[in-house]
């Protein structure tokens, strides 16, 4: 028989292979989850009021994510002289949610589903949208967690409690949320210009708890007085719509808007964050990878939601 080269291994290159998130092992059967992180793919967006797209979302951030596919070694920084997401971090990608088209009642059911399954296996449960509405679900899927702070990075305020009867599209859901007794305030970060919410749902996020920072005031402030925002103690739920990133890096998304934060703004508050607080979920939404012919959207989807992850546990001991 030829020799095919591979008793030593394989190289393994991010081209290579089954486009699992980071190019974790793949775990269909979700009664078998042995992990500390479960990435669940949420492609639903009929939940959206403009351009449709971010359905392919979870598919290109995850392709994405196989050129910072570290192995065993973890990703060595050298401006923290820390090592992230070494091999004892376990990290599982769960595939998608079923998403059922034009019922957004049962797909949101799917969505929340898959995250109570990853919450029961303890595993921190890393969501790729999708609209910002399957954000709904996963808040939903939290309500036998315990109290929990939301830390919300994104152009929109996502506030509208109701227009037309519609309750649960993307516009919806840091309202919905809100409105769960377990959810004690949330800090709405880069909120900018001409947004969805209108005056009177500002107002109402404020009564009901809402921290808001535009782009600008969070750069007076810096990431580490933002941080020190977030109630002390709180465990923080993170939901980040990549149009909380101007689009000069991030056009792939289905409502953009100028003036957004730019990588390392994002980057050193999640840092801050991370070691501030407990981060019990992370959702990561509205990327529409066909908006965006370099890519570009979707391995800056990929680049923050690992870095994030690097933080979180090693902030949690794990070297």
């Amino acid at each position: 028989m030829a020799d095919h080269g591979y008793e030593s291994g394989r190289l393994d290159l991010p081209f290579v292979g089954i486009a699992t998130f980071g190019k974790r092992p793949y775990q269909p059967d979700w009664t078998q989850l042995e992990a500390d992180v479960a990435v669940i793919g949420a492609p639903f967006d009929a939940g959206t009021q403009w351009r449709s797209g971010a359905r392919f979302g979870p598919r290109a951030v995850r392709e994405a994510s196989t050129l910072f596919s570290f192995g065993h070694a973890g990703a060595y920084d050298h401006e923290d002289e820390a090592t992230y997401l070494p091999g004892s971090v376990r990290m599982v990608d769960m595939g998608d949610a079923d998403i059922v088209h034009t019922d957004t009642v049962k797909s949101h059911a799917n969505i929340e589903t898959a995250v109570r399954a990853a919450l029961a296996a303890k595993a921190l449960p890393v969501v790729i949208g999708g609209d910002h509405s399957v954000n709904i679900p996963c808040i939903n899927a939290f309500d036998d967690q315990g109290d929990f702070h939301i830390l919300q990075i994104d152009a929109h305020l996502d506030f509208v409690d109701e227009r037309h009867g519609v309750r649960f599209g993307h516009g919806n859901p840091m309202r919905r949320a809100a409105e769960k007794p377990y959810v004690t305030g949330l800090t709405q970060v880069g909120i900018r210009n001409v947004s969805s919410t209108a005056k009177e749902g500002y107002e109402d996020a404020r009564v009901m708890g809402s921290d808001i920072l535009s782009v600008r005031q969070m750069r007076k402030l810096g990431p580490e007085a933002t941080a020190q925002r977030i109630p002390e103690g709180a465990r923080v739920y993170v939901t980040i719509d990549i149009d909380g990133f101007c689009p000069s890096i991030a056009a792939g998304t289905g409502t953009p808007s100028h003036g957004g934060f730019l990588f390392y703004e994002v980057l050193e508050l999640l840092q801050q964050v991370a070691q501030r607080h407990e981060i019990i979920g992370i959702d990561l939404v509205e990327v529409a990878p066909d908006y965006d012919p370099s890519g570009g959207t979707q391995i800056l989807a990929a680049q923050v939601l690992l870095n994030l992850l690097g933080f979180i546990f090693h902030a949690r001991g794990y070297r």
